[in-house]
């Protein structure tokens, strides 16, 4: 949804696109992509895109594509990427959008999710990441804490960013100088859970101001992943 979300799926490649279906504007703006593509087009007015998907929201510009099989935790973790992202919990669709964009502006290699979250390839979620979701490596683990090992198997350091933590991101960053690192994140308000904090390598929280105890899920992880470095 969005020529922004469609521009990022086109200029990735690798997905089986069906159809896209945008406004005469947009179908100008995008056709040296959607030509190398050779997408199936249908150019309509915003009332008649409307009529047929039964939403105006739809920001003159959707694409239906076919999902892909998601690879198992293993073969997204293989390699050297500095940076990973777990979520557990994390079950609004635009938080996890934007959990996504933060995830690709900051060069994560991959980002795993626990059955609990949301759908990473609702519409909503993908046009809130601007299309990231459709780049970024990610798979679905096991619940946590156990998905964890597949992150600890691997060598990669799990840091869970928690209110309650002693230290401070910043802190513990200069430590983790040259590691692979994991943040761990849960959903706003409830945050990680007991058992999956106590699993991780390292509990770290953010400096806020008296009278805040708390950031929104994406920008915690912005944050945290900016100290990381």
């Amino acid at each position: 949804e969005g020529a922004l979300a469609i521009e990022r799926l086109l200029a990735v490649g690798g997905w089986s696109i069906r159809t896209v279906a945008v406004t005469p504007r947009l179908a100008e703006r995008l056709a040296p992509l959607l030509d190398e593509a050779g997408a199936a087009v249908v150019v309509a007015s915003r009332d008649e895109l409307a009529q047929v998907v039964g939403f105006d929201l739809h920001r003159g510009a959707l694409a239906s594509v076919d999902r892909k099989p998601l690879p198992t935790p293993a073969e997204v973790l293989d390699g050297d990427g500095r940076l990973t992202v777990v979520a557990e919990g994390v079950n609004d669709h635009e938080n996890l959008g934007a959990l996504f964009r933060n995830a690709a502006a900051f060069g994560a290699s991959a980002v795993l999710l626990d059955p609990t979250c949301a759908d990473p390839f609702y519409r909503r979620s993908i046009r809130v990441s601007l299309g990231h979701v459709l780049a970024v490596p990610l798979t679905v683990t096991g619940p946590l804490p156990e998905g964890l090992a597949d992150l600890h198997d691997a060598g990669i350091e799990t840091v869970a960013l928690t209110p309650g933590a002693e230290e401070e991101v910043r802190d513990l960053a200069p430590r983790l100088a040259g590691r692979r690192v994991a943040l761990v994140v849960g959903a706003e308000g409830p945050g990680l859970t007991a058992p999956t904090i106590a699993a991780c390598t390292h509990r770290a929280r953010i400096a806020m101001a008296p009278g805040v105890d708390s950031l929104n899920v994406a920008t915690s992880l912005a944050v945290a992943a900016h100290a990381i470095g």
